[in-house]
C-alpha cells in the first residue's frame, strides 16, 4: 500500500478514519444524488453541506451524471488543499478516459479518435501528443502577445458599440468571438474572420461543446420540469450528429490554415486525421472552452471590485507599460497586483470545476485532520471551487482579495489548482497537467492590461449561465 503525504511531519500522527459517507440504494441513490446536485441545493451546497453532516473533507458519494451514462458513479470526494493533489500524482493514479468526469463522451465527436486529454500518461501516445503541444506553445511564446492585441481590438470596437447602441453590452459573446479568433490566428496563422466560418465559428464549437458537456449542466429554465430536464440532459448521450456538420466545417478551414502544423505532426508520427482532431480539440476545448469562462469571471470579479481597485490596476500597468516602452512579457511580470488579480480569479472561479482520477493501488491519503484508505479501482473526484476555499489556507476564502498574491502571498499559490496541477509547477509530457497553463495566465494579464490602457474605470451586472458568469458591462470610462 502506497502513502500519500504533504511534507509536514505530523502526517503520520493523523488517525486511520473510515471514509465516511454512502451511496444508498442501487440506482435510486444516484439519481437522489443527481437531483440534489443539480436542483435542490447545487453543486456548493451539496458539498458543504456533506462536509457538515460527515465532518469531513473527504467522503463517499454519487457524482454526476449517475446512471446510464456513468458506468459506475460512485466517487470518493476530496475537497481541501492537502488531499486534492493526489489528482495529480499520475505514478498512483490513472486518468485514463475521465477528463470530463465519470462518464466519457463519444469518440464520434472527434472523428472516432480517443484525443489526449483522454489518454492517460501510461499511454505511449499520449507523450508524443503532448509532447508535440508544449513544443508549439513554447516556440509562439513570442507571438501571443501581438497576437492578441490583433483580436482583442476588436472586442473593444464591438463593446463600445453594443455599449452606444443598446445602453448595455453582453460581454460573454464579444469575448467568445473575440476568443475564438485569438486562437484561429495562434494556431493556424489566419483569422476566422478571413475563412468560409468566418464570425460563426465559435458558434459551431459551442453548439460542440454543449452536447459533449450537457451531462454536467443544468438550463435553469422555470418553464422547463426538473425532471424532463433530467431525462434529456443527464440520463442518455446526446448524439454526435446534430453539430457534425458544423465541427468538419470549422476542422476543414482549421486544416487549411494550419497545413504546416499538421505536416510537422506527420513526421512526428501521428496520422493526419489524428493530429487534426487533437490539434482542434487543443484549440477548441480546452483553449477556447477555457477562455470562454475565465475572461467573464475575470472582468466580473475585477468589475465588482470598484473604482478603487481599477485605480490601483490603472496606475500600475501604465506606470509598467511606459516604462518598459510598451507591453512586453518582462512588463507583464513587473505587475503584481494583476498577477494577483489573475490568480484569485482562477482560485476563486477556475474554469475546470472538477479532476477525476482512479486508484492504480490501495493509498493512504490525508486531509487536515485524518488519514484515509482508497482501494485500488476506486475513482477519486476532487471539486475545486471547494478545494481551493479551504478556510485553513485562505483567509476569508469565499472572498474576491485582489492583493491575496502579492509579497508572501505569492507563496500561496501552490494551492490554486485550475490546471489539472498545482500553480506553481510547470506541465510535462508525462502529466496531465493544461499544457496552454502558463499562456491562459498570461492572456488573463493581458486581458486586464489591455483593458485599463483603454479605461479607467467600468461597471458590470453578473449573472450565471450554462458555464461560467454571464457580465453585462453598464458602463466604462475612457481613459483621457
Amino acid at each position: 500500500m502506497s502513502s500519500y503525504s504533504s511534507t509536514d511531519p505530523s502526517a503520520s500522527d493523523l488517525p486511520l478514519r473510515e471514509i465516511p459517507g454512502s451511496y444508498g440504494l442501487p440506482f435510486f441513490g444516484p439519481i437522489k444524488d443527481r437531483f440534489d446536485y443539480y436542483y435542490n441545493q447545487g453543486p456548493e451546497e451539496f458539498f458543504q453541506a456533506r462536509i457538515k453532516k460527515y465532518n469531513s473533507t473527504v467522503f463517499r458519494v454519487n457524482s454526476p451524471p449517475g446512471p446510464f451514462n456513468a458506468k459506475d458513479s460512485k466517487v470518493i470526494v476530496l475537497l481541501d488543499a492537502v488531499s486534492f493533489p493526489i489528482l495529480f500524482d499520475t505514478s498512483k493514479v490513472e486518468k485514463r478516459d475521465i477528463f470530463v468526469g465519470t462518464y466519457m463522451p463519444s469518440t464520434h465527436f472527434t472523428g472516432g479518435h480517443r484525443v489526449c486529454a483522454y489518454l492517460d500518461p501510461s499511454e505511449s501516445k499520449h507523450e508524443i501528443l503532448k509532447g508535440f503541444f508544449l513544443s508549439l506553445l513554447g516556440r509562439w511564446h513570442k507571438e501571443i502577445i501581438p497576437t492578441f492585441r490583433s483580436s482583442v481590438s476588436r472586442l473593444f470596437t464591438d463593446l463600445e458599440a453594443e455599449l452606444s447602441d443598446k445602453g448595455e453590452a453582453n460581454l460573454n459573446p464579444i469575448s467568445d468571438k473575440m476568443s475564438f479568433d485569438f486562437l484561429f490566428r495562434l494556431f493556424a496563422n489566419k483569422s476566422s474572420y478571413d475563412t468560409s466560418v468566418g464570425g460563426d465559428g465559435n458558434a459551431k464549437i459551442d453548439r460542440w461543446l454543449f452536447l459533449q458537456l450537457a451531462p454536467l449542466i443544468t438550463l435553469g429554465l422555470k418553464y422547463l420540469p426538473r425532471c424532463v430536464e433530467d431525462l434529456l440532459l443527464h440520463t442518455f448521450p446526446l448524439p454526435s450528429f446534430l453539430v457534425k456538420s458544423g465541427y468538419e466545417k470549422v476542422r476543414e478551414d482549421f486544416d487549411k490554415a494550419a497545413k504546416e502544423l499538421l505536416d510537422e505532426a506527420e513526421r512526428e508520427g501521428v496520422s493526419r486525421d489524428e493530429a487534426s482532431h487533437n490539434l482542434l480539440f487543443l484549440t477548441g476545448f480546452n483553449a477556447y472552452g477555457g477562455t470562454k469562462i475565465l475572461f467573464p469571471a475575470l472582468l466580473k470579479y475585477v468589475g465588482t471590485g470598484g473604482s478603487d481597485l481599477h485605480r490601483r490596476l490603472t496606475e500600475e500597468i501604465r506606470a509598467v507599460v511606459a516604462e518598459e516602452g510598451g507591453i512586453t512579457l518582462a512588463g507583464l511580470n513587473k505587475m503584481s497586483l494583476a498577477k494577483s488579480v489573475v490568480w484569485e480569479a482562477l482560485r476563486i472561479e477556475p474554469p475546470v470545476t472538477s479532476q477525476y482520477a482512479k486508484a492504480k493501488e490501495d493509498i493512504t491519503i490525508r486531509s487536515h485532520n485524518a488519514s484515509y484508505v482508497i482501494k485500488k479501482g476506486e475513482t477519486m473526484f476532487g471539486y475545486q471551487p471547494v478545494a481551493t476555499k479551504d478556510p485553513k489556507i485562505f483567509a476569508n476564502p469565499n472572498e474576491f482579495v485582489p492583493d491575496r498574491f502579492v509579497g508572501d502571498g505569492e507563496k500561496l499559490i501552490e494551492y490554486v489548482y485550475w490546471s489539472n496541477g498545482r500553480e506553481s509547477e510547470n506541465p510535462t509530457a508525462g502529466d496531465k497537467q493544461c499544457p496552454a497553463k502558463d499562456m491562459v495566465v498570461l492572456l488573463s494579464r493581458l486581458m486586464l492590461v489591455e483593458f485599463f490602457l483603454r479605461y479607467d474605470t467600468f461597471t458590470v451586472e453578473v449573472g450565471r449561465l450554462l458555464l461560467g458568469s454571464s457580465v453585462t458591462i453598464k458602463s466604462v470610462t475612457k481613459a483621457a
